[in-house]
């Protein structure tokens, strides 16, 4: 297809989607007055303007027009189980029904930081924080005390949160911050030497998800992570694992099928079970420095430790067992396969990254094995893509990030397959 070919579907799908969602578009208008962009999540966002959703169950969304859609988000990834999973619901309900916060420890935060301890042969201790984001903030000031430097090494095309220390630089960010971050190539064993060789002693810590999340579902090789892990011993700085995303793979998170133990991991999404959480744990050395009396680093938050949230992911941890675990990745990465053959057969410039129950879909024909090549993907037929899918009754992110979630049947894993070939043929 040209760019004026693009364009035109475009136009065409556009018009589809704005006569298929009239209420949305007028709580859009609302929403412009009030929220800036409409919005109070960037992420969410996507021209003409998002659906206003007004409810969930198992797999499928309903917006305020009435139309139903798989939900391949899950509010980006969270929702393994699905919506208004009934085990889950219950048990938030009844944790909910004796009280919403407090100011003294419940049992509920002990019990999902035992779970996580079970689970994760890494992690010795816990703590819980109320967002991904305020994992990884912590995380990188624990490891900035431990080792008493200041710096911290992430990689291209990563994403931990929206504090300083790990957006992009740009406007509000004074630059002092930013050189306190060091850039590391993804995948790339001689320039990550390189970088953290002239980082010296002033790098704390490393910090890398095993799957780039945001920068397109792609994995991390296994003789990288090997590399990385003797690196950052030798360099003296500690191993962050950022399994937000990832820890829906492996009973243990990715670095179980990795077989990398980091010094700590920062936890998110599917560990609140659909309700707002966060966490992070590791080695017992490091997490030391958070005791209230003999530690070093005050930590606290109004709603950590949440017992709605901790119940709720409590619950959906018991739910998710590994041969549940290993049924949703093997259907990830089947339907993976189906899409990539699907778009391939089309003649577009598109492909598939996936790993276990994660994908991507990517407006290029280029291989993808770093963010470099998906920036580089077709802003025009990604958002064909997208809204032409949107229309078809199939929910994925504006950049073509998809997942499973256990509620899911076969016939929807081929609807999806369906609608894409259904979509690219009919251009």
């Amino acid at each position: 297809m040209t760019a004026m070919d693009i364009d035109a579907a475009l136009r065409r799908v556009s018009e589809e989607y704005l006569a298929r969602n009239p209420r949305s578009m007028q709580v859009a208008h609302r929403a412009a007055r009030v929220l800036p962009g409409g919005t109070t999540r960037t992420t969410t966002f996507f021209a003409p303007f998002p659906p206003v959703l007004v409810a969930g169950e198992g797999s499928e969304i309903v917006d305020a027009d009435g139309n139903r859609r798989v939900d391949y988000l899950n509010n980006y990834t969270s929702l393994v189980l699905g919506h208004a999973h009934p085990g889950v619901l219950s048990r938030a309900m009844a944790a909910a029904g004796r009280g919403t916060a407090f100011s003294s420890p419940t049992e509920y935060e002990v019990r999902l930081a035992e779970v996580l301890v079970q689970r994760v042969a890494s992690v010795d201790q816990v703590r819980l924080t109320n967002s991904g984001t305020e994992a990884t903030m912590a995380a990188m000031r624990l490891a900035r005390a431990f080792t008493g430097r200041p710096r911290v090494a992430r990689f291209e095309g990563s994403y931990h949160g929206t504090h300083d220390y790990t957006a992009t630089p740009g406007a509000g960010i004074p630059g002092p911050v930013g050189d306190l971050m060091v850039t590391l190539p993804f995948n790339d064993i001689p320039g990550c030497e390189r970088a953290i060789e002239q980082a010296g002693d002033s790098l704390a810590a490393v910090i890398i998800e095993p799957v780039l999340g945001a920068g397109g579902v792609i994995a991390t090789d296994q003789e990288f992570l090997d590399f990385l892990r003797r690196a950052t011993v030798h360099a003296g700085a500690l191993l962050i694992f950022d399994e937000i995303i990832t820890f829906r793979l492996h009973a243990g998170g990715a670095q179980a099928t990795y077989g990398i133990r980091p010094d700590l991991t920062t936890f998110g999404k599917i560990i609140g079970g659909g309700f707002p959480i966060g966490g992070f744990g590791g080695r017992e050395d490091v997490m030391a420095l958070l005791h209230p009396t003999r530690g070093s680093i005050q930590w606290g938050g109004t709603f950590n430790g949440n017992p709605v949230s901790a119940a709720a992911g409590i619950a959906t941890l018991e739910a998710l067992t590994p041969p549940v675990i290993d049924e949703l990745n093997r259907a990830g990465e089947e339907l993976v396969e189906r899409l990539d053959k699907a778009l391939g057969a089309s003649g577009l410039p598109a492909g598939v990254t996936g790993v276990g129950s994660l994908f991507n879909l990517h407006a290029t024909g280029e291989e993808i094995t770093d963010s470099r090549a998906v920036g580089r993907a077709d802003p025009g037929l990604t958002e064909l893509l997208h809204l032409g899918l949107m229309n078809r009754g199939y929910f994925l992110a504006p950049r073509g990030m998809g997942c499973l979630s256990t509620a899911m049947t076969t016939e929807e894993l081929d609807g999806l397959v369906n609608a894409v070939e259904d979509l690219v043929h009919n251009l």
